[in-house]
């Protein structure tokens, strides 16, 4: 059966969503890239400028629910490409109108197409690649890592009128590939036929679900701790050991190297195991463990480690602080009062509580902290430790578990 659920096509669909993932993520940071250029253009102070950086994840608190409850009773193809057409309209827009109202208004648009895509994305693998949806999950996690890096060594090579311009064309044009090749199921599979059932009854059901929350605030806290963590290590590295601008941005550079590896590697190792659960708890604790090397030991030292070493410990940091993403978003497949049905609105409500833990958690953690940076960092890591208590809480979702197997059961009968 899982064979007939996945056809080769599914690597088209794959590369596709990955298009979708690297280039919405290289349209954000670029605000990030060129921000020498963009702050005094639009006359904008830090907290404008972190306000036009992160509207993309406002929009998706907002959407991530009801565009995976309407993926759920239309289709995500349909949800998805509309919601594109919402982005390139506000990427054109935020090319022609360079002030920072029409900024804002624009980036919110613009996190209309991404935001739509989370919300769906297990609903899309799990159709194509069944209990291997973890895999695909693991490459798009991946390509959002390309896409920032993309951002910090292309986007400053041009001004902000061409890099906007042309970020905007290519997604125009990614919408058009979207149209023409995604596909909701594989030829020969039919879609579930449209109930009566509304869209809040969806999301009922995924709502109601005790392990969507647990998945939700798992997948929630790991992403909050582990980008801010990131995120401070530059400060932290020019504060305390004295690195100039650049050595300090190449140490981070690699927890965001890592972290693509973590994607990728991460689902693979567990696409070959049993089981999950104790497989998820011991990469979060090697992660939280290379945490606190980093803020305990490496700052500590009098003399800092050689940088290709500190290179080194950053990218395993950053390895091991990934590899559990995908696999924690893939999860709401694996639970028989989800399956592919809810999908959806369980993918639209763990994307929602991800994204506000991510923002909440680093504001709060840092009006604790104050300046400390240390203690701050101290704090991520434990942060970072607690997300594999909602892990342990959760039942084994591998297919060498209990619910896997009472799932393929009552699959194969009903073939």
């Amino acid at each position: 059966m899982e064979k007939k659920q996945a056809p080769a096509y599914r690597w088209v669909i794959l590369v596709v969503v990955c298009l979708i993932g690297v280039l919405s993520n290289y349209m954000q940071y670029q605000i990030s890239a060129m921000a020498v250029s963009l702050t005094p253009l639009l006359k904008i102070d830090p907290a404008g400028f972190s306000t036009l950086l992160m509207m993309p994840m406002l929009t998706a608190v907002f959407l991530s629910i009801p565009m995976g409850t309407l993926g759920d009773k239309i289709g995500p193809k349909r949800v998805v490409f509309w919601c594109l057409i919402i982005a390139v309209i506000g990427a054109f827009l935020r090319t022609f109108f360079l002030n920072f109202p029409m900024q804002a208004i624009s980036m919110f648009l613009l996190g209309a197409g991404i935001a739509a895509l989370n919300a769906n994305l297990i609903k899309i693998l799990s159709v194509w690649f069944g209990d291997k949806a973890q895999v695909g999950m693991g490459f798009f996690f991946g390509a959002a890592g390309v896409g920032v890096i993309l951002a910090q060594m292309v986007a400053p090579r041009m001004s902000v009128f061409v890099s906007y311009l042309t970020a905007a064309i290519i997604l125009a044009v990614f919408t058009v590939i979207w149209l023409v090749l995604i596909k909701d199921v594989p030829n020969g599979v039919q879609l579930p036929p449209a109930s009566g059932e509304s869209p809040v009854k969806y999301f009922g059901v995924a709502a109601k679900s005790r392990n969507v929350w647990l998945i939700g605030l798992c997948y929630g806290f790991s992403m909050a701790a582990s980008t801010a963590f990131a995120g401070f290590i530059p400060q932290t590295l020019r504060t305390i050991n004295h690195f100039d601008v650049t050595t300090a941005g190449l140490v981070a550079s690699a927890a965001a190297l890592g972290s693509i590896i973590g994607s990728v590697i991460g689902p693979q190792i567990s696409s070959r195991l049993r089981t999950w659960k104790w497989y998820l708890v011991f990469t979060i604790v090697v992660g939280a463990a290379l945490m606190v090397f980093f803020w305990a030991v490496v700052l500590g030292m009098k003399a800092a480690p050689a940088i290709p070493v500190l290179f080194i410990i950053m990218m395993i940091s950053g390895t091991f602080g990934a590899m559990n993403g995908p696999i924690v978003q893939a999860m709401p497949y694996a639970l028989p009062e989800i399956r592919g049905k809810y999908a959806g609105s369980a993918g639209g409500l763990v994307t929602a509580v991800g994204l506000l833990c991510a923002f909440l958690i680093p504001v709060i953690v840092s009006k604790i902290c104050g300046a400390n940076l240390i203690l701050n960092l101290a704090i991520e890591s434990v942060i970072f430790l607690v997300s594999a208590v909602f892990v342990i809480a959760m039942p084994e979702l591998g297919p060498g578990g209990k619910i896997a197997q009472q799932i393929a059961a009552s699959e194969k009968q009903q073939a």
